[in-house]
């Protein structure tokens, strides 16, 4: 069987990379002459065929850009999810462009999606959400000359080069210590996803660093944390038990929902404990639930920008989540907490 040439195969030959093989193909004008040449002829000597669909990419006619609507599931992940497209849709207008939703519950449906797509519809790229480790569907886009941007980095990969936009979690969780620890608080623990997720891993480390930097040793770090699933009902065990094996005074939780749980662990308890969340989910209002909030409405228009904008370079986007503090943690002391600045960074592949 003939192998089929691949945007990998002709970076090789031309000893360059694969976002620089992609470039040549749709944005040559960004590309120097002699690259371009060189990349043009590996091209020719391999018979490297793109996608016909992303051959037109670089036309911009179509002006529509896929986004894979992920299955619906418990926790607060949905109502981020409906945030998050609300704010693309809306960015994607005013741009004079439209976003095609499509559905898949795997990495490797939403791929085959990709190719059904790319065959019967002339699309502009691609926004993926949920990127997590061992993402296969960046690297499938990237091999076919697809441009796409992603809501989330590449995950145990940080050598991959991507155009991605993220939250930054571990200075959301810090910010949550921080605030409780000027409340007076020392032992703060955290409730968070079991071991394996990038963005709740990036939570805990957060949390992590910010309590060693307050003398915490790393064994009171272990025993002060506590892993559940994400939904009210899961938590109320863990939440229970970590409460009766370390009596903290304070907990920072991976998710609105975890958080939710804790309020209501601790009012059978009658525990007297500040609570903060994140994701600042619909219910965190009513609740009086202190909780960050993710700046959706402006990760949604950086990967807009960087999806319909060709960079030279792989330009990548950290944004900072708001504490926004209520009851559950001390409104009185702290009226609200701002939104720490931007980070941003630019690498080359």
């Amino acid at each position: 069987m003939t192998t089929r040439v691949t945007l990998e195969h002709v970076a090789a030959r031309a000893s360059v990379s694969r976002q620089t093989v992609s470039n040549v193909i749709n944005s040559p004008d960004i590309v120097k002459a002699a690259t371009k040449q060189r990349v043009e002829q590996a091209i020719a000597e391999l018979g490297y065929r793109p996608h016909a669909a992303a051959r037109q990419l670089v036309t911009r006619r179509s002006h529509v850009l896929g986004f894979a609507v992920p299955p619906s599931g418990g926790g607060t992940r949905y109502p981020v999810d409906s945030a998050f497209l609300h704010a693309l849709t809306e960015a994607a207008q005013r741009e004079g462009y439209r976003i095609m939703l499509f559905t898949a519950g795997t990495d490797a449906e939403e791929i085959s999606e990709y190719r059904h797509l790319l065959d019967g519809s002339d699309l502009d790229g691609f926004v993926l959400a949920h990127t997590h480790h061992g993402d296969p569907r960046t690297s499938w886009l990237a091999e076919h000359g697809v441009p796409f941007v992603t809501f989330g980095r590449p995950w145990g990969h940080p050598d991959v080069s991507h155009h991605w936009v993220d939250v930054d979690g571990a200075a959301g969780t810090r910010a949550a210590v921080e605030h409780l620890a000027e409340a007076g608080h020392v032992r703060i623990a955290f409730i968070g996803w079991p071991t394996g997720s990038g963005v709740g891993d990036d939570r805990r480390d957060g949390w992590a660093r910010a309590l060693a930097e307050r003398g915490r040793t790393a064994g009171e770090i272990a025993d002060w944390q506590a892993v559940t699933l994400d939904s009210v009902e899961a938590a109320a065990a863990p939440v229970r038990a970590l409460l009766e094996r370390v009596r903290p005074t304070a907990l920072v939780c991976v998710s609105d929902s975890v958080a939710v749980a804790a309020l209501r662990v601790t009012a059978q308890l009658g525990a007297d404990v500040a609570i903060v969340g994140f994701d600042d989910a619909p219910v965190a209002e009513p609740l009086g639930l202190s909780s960050l909030r993710q700046p959706l409405a402006e990760a949604a228009a950086r990967c807009l920008d960087l999806v319909l904008r060709p960079r030279a370079e792989p330009h990548q986007v950290l944004l900072a989540p708001a504490l926004i503090v209520r009851a559950s943690s001390g409104t009185a002391r702290h009226p609200l907490a701002t939104p720490s600045p931007t980070h941003e960074s630019l690498r080359t592949p």
